[in-house]
C-alpha cells in the first residue's frame, strides 16, 4: 500500500508506520506538472486525506497573501473539517472546488515553504497519549477544526492567522495521533478565539464610536 513498508523481523512480517505528511506533501510538489488541481492533490493522499488536507489548507492561509483570500482558501478548509465532523470515510470537495488550479512552479513554491517548517515540527510528533477510542477523535479534532474554519472566513484583520495555526496543529496531531500535540492544538485554539473575540469586539465598539460621533 501507498506510503507504508513492509518487511520481516525475526521471520514475522511487520509494518512500519505510514509516510510523514511532509513526504507526502515532498512528493506531490516532486510529481507535479502543468497545472495542480485540489482534485488531485486529494486522490494522491488517498486515505490521509482528512488529517493531510486540514495541515494543507491552513498552512495556504498561514501565507502573507491579500484579505481576500482567506474567504477563498478558507472554504476548502471549511468543507472537509464539516465531513469530518460528520464522520464521513474520504473527504470529497465540490467540483468548483476540486477544478480550481495553480501552476506547478507555484506549487512547489509553495511546498519549499511549508515542508521545512512541517519538518522541523514532525521532529517532536509521534504517536502518544491519543486520549480518543476508534474514530472519536476524527469528529473532535473536526468540530474544534470546524469552528476555527468558520473564524478563517470571517473578515477579520489578521484573524486568520492564528486559527488556521491551530488547525495545522489538530490536523498533524490527528495524523499522527499524538496527544501531546492535540493538547497543545487544543490550548492554541483556545486562545485564538480569544484573540478574535477581543479583536471583533474592539473592531465593533470603534464602529459604534463613529456612527455615534458621525450622527
Amino acid at each position: 500500500m501507498d506510503g507504508f513498508e513492509t518487511g520481516r523481523a525475526g521471520g514475522a512480517p511487520f509494518r512500519r508506520r505510514p509516510r510523514r505528511l511532509s513526504q507526502l506533501f515532498a512528493r506531490l510538489a516532486a510529481d507535479a506538472k502543468d497545472r495542480v488541481t485540489i482534485a488531485s492533490i486529494l486522490d494522491a493522499l488517498g486515505d490521509r486525506s482528512f488529517a493531510a488536507l486540514l495541515v494543507l489548507f491552513a498552512a495556504f492561509n498561514l501565507l502573507p497573501l491579500p484579505p481576500p483570500s482567506s474567504a477563498i482558501l478558507g472554504l476548502p478548509l471549511l468543507v472537509v473539517a464539516a465531513q469530518l465532523t460528520y464522520g464521513s470515510k474520504r473527504a470529497w470537495l465540490p467540483k468548483f472546488m476540486g477544478e480550481k488550479s495553480i501552476s506547478a512552479e507555484q506549487f512547489r513554491s509553495i511546498m519549499d515553504r511549508v515542508i521545512p517548517r512541517l519538518v522541523k515540527l514532525e521532529e517532536f510528533v509521534r504517536p502518544r497519549y491519543w486520549p480518543f477510542w476508534r474514530r472519536r477523535g476524527d469528529r473532535i479534532v473536526g468540530i474544534m477544526s470546524l469552528v476555527l474554519a468558520i473564524i478563517v472566513t470571517l473578515p477579520i484583520p489578521l484573524g486568520n492567522w492564528l486559527p488556521a495555526f491551530s488547525v495545522a496543529l489538530l490536523g498533524l496531531a490527528l495524523s499522527e495521533r499524538d496527544g501531546i500535540l492535540f493538547a497543545i492544538g487544543s490550548g492554541v485554539a483556545i486562545a485564538s478565539i480569544g484573540v478574535v473575540t477581543v479583536v471583533f469586539g474592539a473592531a465593533t465598539a470603534a464602529v459604534q464610536a463613529t456612527l455615534i460621533w458621525i450622527l
